[in-house]
């Protein structure tokens, strides 16, 4: 899928690949957006994941506003490296939805939606 944002800025958002897939989850219609966090730096490889994943969703809600990113990533990453006060920080500021996959059994572990905690608060 080839989103247009401006007339010289396209995006490409391909949702048969190998690291993007569509599909539905119950009623709702999903993308998402495979990693897997094999590279030199956890840290580098999350600032690329989340700038992609924010993409994709700003993309979406403009074109297929009724399609839900998620960011799936294996159970080891989330275990020891998105349990960081920063990665939580962040996971929570721009409400990222995950999918934590074990890869060795090929099967999801968890569903996880955060929310903006910061914004319930400014309400009150």
């Amino acid at each position: 899928m080839t989103i247009r944002i401006s007339e010289a800025i396209k995006l490409q958002i391909d949702l048969a690949a190998e690291n993007v897939i569509a599909a539905e989850r119950g009623s709702e219609k999903i993308a998402v957006e495979i990693k897997s966090f094999i590279g030199d730096s956890d840290i580098s490889s999350f600032h690329t994941a989340l700038g992609q994943y924010l993409n994709y969703c700003q993309a979406l809600e403009e074109q297929e506003q009724d399609r839900i990113v998620y960011l799936a990533i294996p159970v080891e990453t989330y275990q020891y490296f998105f349990q960081l006060p920063f990665i939580q920080r962040s996971l929570k500021r721009y409400q990222v939805k995950l999918i934590i996959y074990n890869p060795k059994l090929e099967v999801i572990s968890q569903w996880i939606s955060y929310k903006n905690i910061e914004s319930l608060f400014s309400k009150f």
